[in-house]
C-alpha cells in the first residue's frame, strides 16, 4: 500500500464539493427532529396552565361579587338605603340601584357611584343560577338581592360557572351580610327552579 504525502501546498488543491461542506445552508433532520421535540414539551408543560386562567378567571369574578355584595350590605346600613343587586342572568351581568325609604314616593333609581357601575362577566364565566330566599332559584331574568338599612339582607346563593365547568359559589348570610365564597356546586340545585 501506498501512502497519501499531504503537504501544506497540496492541501490547499483538494476541494470537497459544496454539496457535503458544513456551511451549506439549511438544517438536518437531527436539528429539525431536536427543535420539534423541544417545541412538543413546552406545549405538554403549558397547556395545563391554560384552564388555569379560566379557573382564576372564575376565582377573581367570584371575588369581586363577593366584596360589592359586602359593600352593599355596609353601605345600605350605614347610609339607611334600600340597595338592590339586580342579576342580569340572561345578558351575563349584574347592576346596583338604590331607593331612600324615607323619601315621599320613593323608587329603586340606578346607582350613580362610578365603583358601583353595571358589571358584565367575562365570556369565559358566566352566572349559572341565583337562589333568592323565599323567591326560588332562577336560571333566566332579572332575580334581585335586596340589603337593607335595618342590616339584614336577603338570603341568597349565586353560581358562577366557568366555560370548563368548575363552579364557584356565593352565599349571603342574611343576618350578617357576609358572604361566603364556597370552591364548588353548594346550596340549591338548579333543578329546583322556581322562577322564570
Amino acid at each position: 500500500m501506498r501512502s497519501l504525502d499531504v503537504t501544506p501546498d497540496s492541501a490547499a488543491a483538494i476541494r470537497v464539493p459544496a454539496k457535503y461542506s458544513r456551511s451549506a445552508p439549511g438544517f438536518t433532520l437531527l436539528e429539525i427532529a431536536i427543535v420539534l421535540f423541544i417545541m412538543g414539551l413546552m406545549m405538554a408543560i403549558a397547556i395545563p396552565y391554560f384552564g388555569g386562567i379560566t379557573s382564576a378567571r372564575l376565582k377573581a369574578q367570584a371575588r369581586m361579587l363577593a366584596g360589592r355584595m359586602n359593600f352593599l350590605y355596609d353601605e345600605a346600613t350605614e347610609k339607611k338605603l334600600v340597595l338592590r343587586l339586580t342579576f342580569d342572568i340572561d345578558h351575563n351581568g349584574y347592576s346596583v340601584s338604590r331607593l331612600d325609604p324615607y323619601q315621599p314616593m320613593a323608587v329603586f333609581a340606578p346607582d350613580n357611584d362610578p365603583l358601583m357601575g353595571a358589571v358584565t362577566l367575562p365570556n369565559d364565566v358566566r352566572i349559572r343560577d341565583v337562589t333568592i330566599g323565599g323567591l326560588g332559584t332562577f336560571t333566566a331574568g332579572h332575580p334581585s338581592c335586596l340589603f337593607y338599612p335595618s342590616g339584614w339582607a336577603d338570603a341568597a346563593v349565586i353560581h358562577l360557572i366557568s366555560r370548563q365547568g368548575a363552579v364557584f359559589t356565593l352565599v349571603v348570610n342574611p343576618l350578617t351580610g357576609e358572604v361566603s365564597i364556597v370552591p364548588g356546586d353548594a346550596g340549591p340545585s338548579p333543578t329546583q327552579s322556581a322562577g322564570q
